[in-house]
């Protein structure tokens, strides 16, 4: 048995690594903050003022998500300056789902050795992200948990605030037979069935590092491509025009995430050709050889959020979507449903 005394930084865990790390966020973390905010960095908790006299019945709304195993990627590629806007993307696309406007947002950020080569790059991307949308980064937790993840690999949560007028919360209630699907188009895979595209590499031996699928870009560089966030148009949107449903396509693709905003009466009618998958899926699916039913309850399929509103009104989403740099067509429409199942149907 050894005599030494031992320290915490004996067990792991570098104290002076993760200050220096916290003084690094203050500066990043300025840019986000909104009037509302009144605690700084580094305190027990995040104190955010609501301004009660924009709001007669204001309601707040919150959602919590990560990044998952495409992380395994960004470790592969030793690259992480993409990852926060996935985090932020995960959360605060959740959130204008609901038509509230994201407030603030808290992070939590995990591993065994704390780096800040690794950390800051991660805080500054997800930052960035979340100054372009308003959203304050109003605080978070950085863990370091020595042998509980490999060395270099680190996990990340991401946790939203936002808010909407009572009377204009969108829950799908509106929706009526014939309304319109609009679709805006995804960055890519976004966040989800990364196990099964981390998969599809491996097996198909395909280096992140080379254009494989010959699209222009190192394959690794396509796959980090960050989440498409939807906040400013879906905002602008709203501020116009009346949207009747609004879904964010995650894990479930179209076939699991459109079902979650209309009732039980009506199908999502699908227009493959008009939702027109990008090359990038095609790839992966004749690589893996994916039954073409499974790409559809996995991956987005190029549509990152879809939208349900009344004919009349398309003309004009699609023209605001335009002006603001989303390249967005009508998918299809909503009909009876005729079959107990039947939520989705594709022609």
């Amino acid at each position: 048995m050894s005599n030494k005394p031992l320290s915490y930084a004996d067990s792991g865990v570098n104290i002076d690594e993760g200050n220096a790390l916290v003084d690094q966020i203050e500066n990043l973390v300025k840019p986000t903050l909104r009037p509302e905010v009144m605690a700084a960095v580094g305190g027990y908790a995040g104190l955010f003022a609501l301004d009660t006299k924009k709001y007669k019945n204001p309601v707040l709304v919150s959602c919590t998500d990560g990044v998952g195993t495409k992380l395994k990627l960004a470790f592969e590629m030793n690259r992480f300056d993409t990852i926060g806007q996935d985090l932020a993307a995960m959360c605060v696309n959740d959130l204008v789902c609901c038509a509230a406007e994201p407030l603030f947002f808290l992070d939590y950020y995990a591993t065994g050795k704390l780096d800040s080569k690794i950390a800051a790059p991660f805080l500054k991307g997800l930052s960035k992200a979340l100054s372009e949308i308003n959203c304050t980064l109003i605080g978070g937790e950085t863990a370091e948990m020595p042998g509980f993840y490999k060395p270099g690999e680190f996990d990340v949560a991401g946790f939203s605030v936002g808010v909407v007028e009572k009377n204009k919360i969108i829950d799908g209630k509106n929706i009526k037979e014939e309304d319109l699907l609009i679709g805006i188009a995804s960055s890519g895979f976004h966040s989800n069935g990364y196990s099964l595209v981390r998969k599809i590499v491996e097996t198909s031996k395909l280096k992140l590092t080379e254009d494989a699928l010959r699209l222009g870009k190192p394959l690794g560089e396509i796959l980090l491509e960050p989440t498409r966030i939807y906040v400013k148009p879906i905002l602008k949107l709203l501020s116009t025009l009346e949207l009747k449903g609004i879904a964010h396509i995650t894990g479930g693709g179209l076939i699991e995430n459109l079902p979650r905003i209309f009732g039980e009466k009506f199908s999502a009618k699908l227009t493959v050709s008009q939702i027109n998958p990008p090359r990038l899926f095609r790839e992966f699916q004749k690589l893996g050889k994916v039954a073409e039913h499974e790409m559809w309850r996995v991956f987005n399929m190029g549509i990152g959020m879809a939208i349900v509103l009344a004919p009349s009104d398309a003309p004009k989403t699609l023209e605001i979507l335009t002006q603001q740099g989303y390249p967005s067509c009508v998918i299809g429409k909503m009909v009876a449903r005729k079959k107990i199942n039947e939520e989705v149907i594709l022609i």
